[in-house]
């Protein structure tokens, strides 16, 4: 212990730079934790959806048409990046965010959270994930 603080003392800029690394990848971490935390695998999303949750597809109208999920709402993601007026109602309940890879779904999950819904999850991989684990979808 002694070796370490006077390593400290006679290098203290390398010290401090440690120091700042280990804080950017603490921050960096953290990040990454509460955004995984707001994706749900599809078995998750099934329970969640047993229980109440909303579905909403962000895929356009025609690509909602060829397959989607049984009951999911279409909200095509430019209306969500407008406000979400559709869903104003439902501010308060679960929602479940989709799109076909996941990755425009984690971009309006983010949005309806700065809108102020509650509680808000991006199916994670979207319907390319629901579909490999051979769960149904429903075509028109």
């Amino acid at each position: 212990m002694d070796r370490l603080l006077e390593y400290l003392g006679n290098h203290p800029l390398l010290a401090g730079a440690a120091g700042f690394m280990a804080l950017v990848v603490l921050g960096y971490e953290l990040r990454q934790r509460a955004h995984a935390a707001a994706a749900v695998s599809p078995t998750d999303a099934v329970r969640l959806m047993n229980d109440g949750a909303l579905l909403v597809d962000v895929r356009s109208a025609n690509q909602f048409k060829d397959g989607h999920i049984s009951g999911a709402r279409n909200v095509p993601g430019d209306q969500i990046a407008g406000g979400a007026a559709a869903l104003e109602k439902f501010k308060d309940k679960t929602v479940i965010v989709c799109c076909e890879s996941g990755v425009t779904s984690g971009a309006a999950a983010r949005k309806l959270t700065e809108l102020g819904f509650k509680q808000v999850y991006n199916l994670r991989g979207g319907l390319g994930a629901w579909r490999q684990d051979n769960l149904p979808t429903v075509r028109g």
